[in-house]
């Protein structure tokens, strides 16, 4: 009975865990619409990174204990690629892609991630393996994505620049799953996601030399940037980001990164609502084969923790 009892309190931790992967991809879902309203209303990306990281970063700040090193020389190297690759350069890459290519094209190739993550975790760790489930679940999951990210309109527009910046922005974040991966088990989350914001906000700095400073001030102020900016900031980066860091810990890096799939649909059906796009029988068909392979990927335990 009490073995039973164990088994059930893990079924149900695990489920909130998985739950909750899904609602941190469908808050980052709808990231893209606030970024994409702030973009209309004057501001550059490096900018919008720069205020929502300040602000998570400040947050974060009261919640932490006044812990300023890593134990180890190292460990701060790690953390500081993980505040490059899951901040500054990964952002940045994703955002520039939009000017040189299709907004689909970017969808689509930053949604390669869970895959890079996998064939990486496969690379670099022996105790992962690829079941069955888990391939041809993400294989179904991608095939889903490039339905969404199409919505009924088939545009094929390669721009060499453009995509290159989003498989370098998939790659990136791949490498942040698996830092994060390596400092789980040394560092609480609050600790290491403070860091990540450091050096992320560190890092984007450089770009301002490029591309300096044009929005004005006084317009943070107005309802509507002040709204999207504290949803990038508060919600989606100093809430989500920490509790993700849990969720790759308990879950995995790769059983994590499949729910990176969602994405786009929790993106579309935002859109649709926000923004008065329309959904077609395509998109609901994509979202359906998302739906599957991510529920496929993840019904069966892979060999060792990914």
């Amino acid at each position: 009975m009490a073995i039973h009892r164990l088994h059930l309190h893990r079924v149900r931790g695990l489920a909130l865990y998985h739950a909750t992967a899904v609602a941190i991809v469908g808050i980052w879902g709808l990231t893209f619409i606030s970024t994409k309203l702030l973009i209309g209303a004057g501001m550059a990306p490096q900018e919008i990174f720069l205020l929502r990281f300040l602000m998570a970063y400040a947050g974060i700040w009261c919640l932490s204990k006044r812990k300023w090193r890593a134990d180890r020389w190292q460990d701060e190297l790690w953390l500081l690629l993980g505040g490059v690759t899951g901040g500054s350069f990964y952002f940045l890459t994703e955002n520039m892609a939009l000017e040189y290519t299709l907004a689909t094209n970017v969808s689509f190739l930053v949604c390669t991630t869970p895959l890079v993550t996998m064939l990486l975790s496969l690379w670099l760790y022996r105790n992962v393996r690829a079941t069955r489930a888990l391939v041809g679940g993400s294989l179904t999951a991608l095939a889903g994505v490039a339905l969404v990210v199409c919505n009924g309109h088939f545009v094929l527009h390669l721009s060499p620049v453009g995509d290159l910046l989003s498989l370098l922005a998939s790659f990136s974040w791949a490498i942040y799953s698996l830092v994060m991966r390596r400092m789980a088990d040394r560092y609480d989350s609050v600790f290491i996601t403070r860091k990540i914001f450091f050096y992320g906000l560190l890092t984007i700095l450089p770009a301002f030399a490029f591309r300096p400073w044009q929005f004005d001030v006084l317009r943070l102020l107005e309802p509507s940037v002040l709204f999207h900016l504290l949803f990038l900031g508060l919600l989606a980066s100093l809430g989500c980001f920490a509790v993700w860091n849990v969720v790759l810990k308990r879950l995995g890096t790769v059983r994590a990164s499949n729910y990176i799939y969602l994405n786009p649909v929790f993106t579309l059906i935002g859109s649709a609502i926000v923004l008065g796009e329309r959904l077609t029988p395509m998109a609901w068909a994509g979202m359906a084969l998302i739906l599957g392979g991510v529920y496929w990927a993840g019904r069966k335990k892979e060999n060792g923790r990914a």
